[in-house]
C-alpha cells in the first residue's frame, strides 16, 4: 500500500513537492533494485506520474531530477489542462511509462528532447543516397527522430563515409523480439551504405545496476552476441565488443573515456540521469563508457588512429541521455558529434503503456519461445482494441491504435498494402480480434524458428571472430 505522504495535494510549495518527487523517484528505483512484486512497483510509478503533473501544474515546468525550484516558481493560474494536455509520459534510460493507450507521444518526446521529427522529405533523401527503398521502419515512422542526419547523408554525398555504433544491455540470457528493432534497421543501414559497424555490449552497466554477478553479466553478453550475430551482420565489417573485455584491452579507449570523464560533473550526470547521492559511483562514471564508441578513435584497430570519422547512432529514444551529453562534449575534446536516428518503443502484450521487459515473461514473446508459446502469448496476453462482443465489434469495429497485436504487425509485417487492408478490416468490424492474433502469429513463428536457426549455426568460434580486435574490410 502506497504512503499517503507521497501524495503531493499536501504540498504548498514547489520544494515541498520536488522534494516528496525526487523521495518517490527513489522509491521506485528501490523497489525494481529489491525486485518488489509488479503490482507495488505499478503503483508507485503511477503516483510518480501524478506527482510529475501536480509538479507541472504548480510551477509550470517538468520535473527534472537534480535541479529544484527555484523560490519564484508558480505557474500562472490559465484555468483547467485541457484533456490529455498533461505529460504523463516517462522516459528515460531505465523507464518507459504513460497513461496513454496509445503510447508516448513521440511529438512531444521530440519537443521536449530537442531533437528533429524524421520527415518525409528525410526519408525520400535517404532513398535517393542509398539508391534502395526505405526500410519499413523508416516508411511507418518507428525511426521518427533524429539528429544530424541530413550532415551525415551531405558528406556521404561527398565520398565522406560514416561509421554506425548500436549496442544492448545484457542483463538475461534470452532476448525477446523488441531488442531485435535496432539491430535489425542497424543491419539495413549497414547493407545499403557499406559501412563498418561496432556494437557494445554493456556487461558492465548491467553489473552496477542489476543483483547480477560479473560473471553472469559477461556471460549473458556473449550468449546476447549469438542472436545479434544470427540477425546476419557482415563479420567482414562488424566488431561486437564487451565492456568488460575491451575496456582493459584499448588504451585508446580508456582514454577517451577519461576525456569524457573530465568535461561532465556530478552535479550535471545527476540532472540528465537523475542519479542521488546514495548511486554507487561506478553509475555515475559509467555514462563516459556508453559515449566512448561514439568516437573512431576508440578503435584504432579499425579506423588507424583517424579521430574525424563521424558516427551514426541507431537506438530506441530513451538512449538520448546519454548521446545529448556525448554530443556536448565531443567538441571540448576535439571530436566530432555523432548523429542518431531514434527509434519508438516496442510495447509490452500488455499494451502500449511500457516497453517489453526481459524480467517478465508475460509481457514478452522470446526468441527462444516455442511456436505454441508465441500463439498462446498472443492469444492469451495481447492488449485487444476490439469491442467485448463479435456483434459490437462488426457494428462499431476495433481500435487499432491501441491493438497491441496489429502494432507488432507494424514492426514486422513487410507489405504496406497487407497491413493498411488489416487496418481498414479491423477498424470497420470486418476482421475479429481473435483474426487479426491469428494473422500476427502466423508472422511471428516463422520469422522467430528461421531466427532460432541461424543461431545454432552460431559456434564459439563465431563468436570469437566477432569479438576479436581487428581491422575491418573498410576503405576511409
Amino acid at each position: 500500500m502506497t504512503d499517503c505522504q507521497g501524495d503531493g495535494e499536501g504540498a504548498k510549495s514547489p520544494m515541498e513537492l520536488y522534494e516528496r518527487l525526487t523521495e518517490q523517484g527513489n522509491k521506485v528505483r528501490s523497489l525494481k533494485t529489491a525486485k518488489a512484486e509488479k503490482a507495488e512497483i505499478d503503483t508507485a510509478i503511477q503516483l510518480l506520474l501524478k506527482l510529475k503533473v501536480d509538479y507541472k501544474q504548480m510551477t509550470g515546468q517538468d520535473y527534472k531530477a537534480g535541479s529544484p525550484p527555484s523560490e519564484n516558481s508558480v505557474a500562472p493560474d490559465n484555468g483547467p489542462a485541457a484533456d490529455g494536455a498533461d505529460d504523463d509520459d516517462t522516459v528515460d534510460p531505465w523507464n518507459v511509462s504513460t497513461t496513454n493507450a496509445k503510447g508516448v507521444d513521440y511529438d512531444k518526446l521530440i519537443v521536449r528532447f530537442g531533437s528533429s521529427k524524421v520527415d518525409k522529405e528525410l526519408v525520400d533523401r535517404i532513398e535517393k543516397v542509398c539508391g534502395q527503398k526505405p526500410h519499413r521502419f523508416l516508411r511507418r515512422g518507428i525511426f521518427f527522430s533524429h539528429r544530424d542526419m541530413h550532415q551525415v547523408l551531405d558528406a556521404y554525398e561527398k565520398h565522406k563515409s560514416f561509421y554506425l555504433y548500436t549496442g544492448r544491455g545484457p542483463s538475461s540470457e534470452a532476448m525477446h523480439v523488441g531488442h531485435l528493432i535496432p539491430f535489425i534497421f542497424t543491419k539495413w543501414l549497414q547493407d545499403v551504405f557499406d559501412i563498418p559497424l561496432v556494437i557494445q555490449l554493456t556487461d558492465d552497466e548491467k553489473y552496477l545496476w542489476k543483483d547480477l554477478t560479473l560473471e553472469e553479466c559477461n556471460r549473458f553478453a556473449v550468449e546476447n552476441a549469438k542472436d545479434i550475430i544470427a540477425c546476419g551482420f557482415d563479420v567482414n565489417k562488424t566488431f561486437i565488443f564487451s565492456d568488460l573485455d575491451y575496456m582493459g584491452a584499448s588504451p585508446e579507449f580508456y582514454r577517451n573515456v577519461v576525456k569524457i570523464q573530465k568535461c561532465v560533473t556530478f552535479n550535471q550526470v545527476k540532472g540528465i540521469f537523475g542519479f542521488t547521492d546514495s548511486d554507487c559511483i561506478g553509475k555515475i562514471s559509467f555514462p563516459a563508457i556508453q559515449a566512448a564508441p561514439s568516437f573512431s578513435s576508440s578503435f584504432p584497430q579499425i579506423f588507424r588512429g583517424r579521430k574525424d570519422i563521424q558516427c551514426l547512432i541507431p537506438c530506441a529514444i530513451d538512449q538520448d541521455p546519454y548521446f545529448r551529453m556525448t554530443r556536448d562534449v565531443a567538441p571540448r575534446i576535439g571530436y566530432t558529434k555523432p548523429a542518431l536516428l531514434h527509434s519508438t518503443f516496442f510495447p509490452a502484450l500488455q499494451g502500449a503503456q511500457t516497453k517489453m521487459s526481459a524480467s517478465d515473461a508475460n509481457t514478452s514473446i522470446f526468441l527462444t519461445d516455442t511456436p505454441k508459446q508465441i500463439k498462446n502469448k498472443i492469444n492469451k496476453h495481447a492488449f485487444s482494441g476490439g469491442k467485448d462482443t463479435v456483434e459490437e465489434h462488426r457494428k462499431h469495429g476495433g481500435n487499432a491504435d491501441v491493438d497491441v497485436s496489429f502494432m507488432y504487425l507494424t514492426f514486422f509485417l513487410e507489405d504496406d498494402e497487407q497491413l493498411e487492408k488489416i487496418r481498414q478490416d479491423y477498424t470497420s468490424g470486418a476482421l475479429l480480434t481473435g483474426e487479426l492474433k491469428k494473422i500476427l502469429t502466423e508472422t511471428l513463428q516463422p520469422m522467430i524458428a528461421a531466427h532460432q536457426e541461424r543461431r545454432k549455426q552460431v559456434t564459439e568460434d563465431t563468436v570469437k571472430q566477432f569479438m576479436t580486435p581487428r581491422p575491418l574490410n573498410v576503405n576511409f
